[in-house]
């Protein structure tokens, strides 16, 4: 029987995939340098959104592959680190949509390339480049991901085994973004259109996709894939939920965004729809007034928080986190060693409060 994986298990798969990453940018760098020089921005600016993040779904596809028999071995590791490249591109597209300035504490791409135009003084909008520019690097970066993906050398008939999970992760992702766009454009809706967005947008693809594809790629039976949505998806929608609960209460330090960022971009999420749902005829009219207000200030957002706490909001979100979780939890019994000890300190990574 396999040993039960120590702590340090995590962030050595952490520093690996990493690696992974890093090699793999290395050798798209000749390529790059092939079209010209005026290329180096992209490379530098994918490298850099790459530095940062938890790792969580080369994690969570890893110890699918684990869980479903799969060894150890460098092969699985540049497999899973492919999701990376997948999270880049959402996470680039999913800034332009919302006009963010900022990523883990750095300009968002659409700033960066923006402020290199304005630097070199090019005609044209900036803005208008720095969105164009952006796009292409989140397209670039989803070729990425297929190209590490499908230039694993895991056996082939283990990624061709495995494609139809990858492919369908993909279109769940772009549903979701989708969906969060419609929601916005709609003035929100109910609780329940809400964590459809917190599906789709982010929960299935963050934890459920990435274990049934690593599992998959080690060939699990359909009774494992169950157990593993079991586990994955209710952990996925607390993943999704914590998130939204940080982009309005979370500390700038910690989250690399502004203040209530999600509050100005007019975000309709599960914390919003219960606190429309629930509030007066002067908090809807507050809600109104300042949600999706890109010049909201401070005392903006104060105020929204404090509405969105008084509506008990805030605390029926955190109820349903933890709901969330101890349903994960439960799920995770009828996981095998060594998935099922990793996967537990996974599900507190997933859905810690980061304040």
């Amino acid at each position: 029987m396999p040993s039960q994986p120590s702590p340090l298990d995590a962030e050595d798969l952490r520093i690996r995939v990493h690696k992974e990453l890093e090699t793999f940018l290395e050798t798209q760098q000749p390529v790059l340098d092939a079209v010209g020089d005026e290329l180096l921005p992209i490379l530098d600016a994918a490298r850099s959104l790459l530095t940062g993040g938890k790792r969580l779904r080369p994690a969570f596809a890893y110890w699918g592959w684990r869980g479903a028999g799969g060894d150890d071995c460098p092969e699985i590791v540049r497999a899973v680190a492919a999701l990376e490249f997948l999270q880049a591109c959402a996470l680039i597209h999913d800034d332009v949509m919302d006009d963010s300035d900022t990523r883990r504490g750095q300009p968002s791409a659409h700033r960066k390339f923006a402020g290199l135009h304005r630097t070199a003084q090019w005609s044209g909008s900036p803005d208008s480049f720095g969105t164009g520019a952006a796009i292409l690097l989140g397209d670039l970066t989803l070729t990425w991901a297929d190209e590490m993906l499908f230039s694993s050398p895991l056996p082939q008939e283990a990624l061709v085994r495995a494609k139809p999970v990858y492919d369908r992760m993909r279109t769940e992702l772009m549903a979701g973004q989708y969906l969060d766009l419609l929601e916005q454009a709609r003035g929100g809706g109910s609780v329940e259109r809400a964590l459809r967005v917190a599906r789709y947008k982010a929960a299935k693809y963050t934890v459920e996709g990435p274990l049934h594809l690593g599992a998959t790629l080690a060939g699990a039976p359909p009774e494992l894939l169950t157990a593993f949505s079991a586990y994955g998806i209710p952990l996925g929608e607390a993943f999704q939920l914590r998130d939204d609960v940080l982009g309005v209460f979370g500390d700038p330090q910690v989250t690399g965004k502004p203040a209530g960022d999600d509050l100005r971009e007019g975000k309709r999420t599960v914390l919003v729809a219960v606190a429309e749902e629930r509030s007066t005829p002067s908090q809807q009219a507050t809600l109104n007034r300042h949600l999706g207000d890109p010049h909201l200030t401070a005392e903006g957002v104060d105020n929204l928080r404090s509405l969105i706490e008084e509506t008990g909001a805030l605390s029926f979100v955190e109820e349903l986190i933890v709901s969330l979780v101890d349903q994960s939890h439960r799920a995770l019994d009828s996981l095998p060693q060594p998935a099922h000890g990793v996967l537990d300190d996974l599900t507190y990574a997933a859905t810690r409060r980061a304040e």
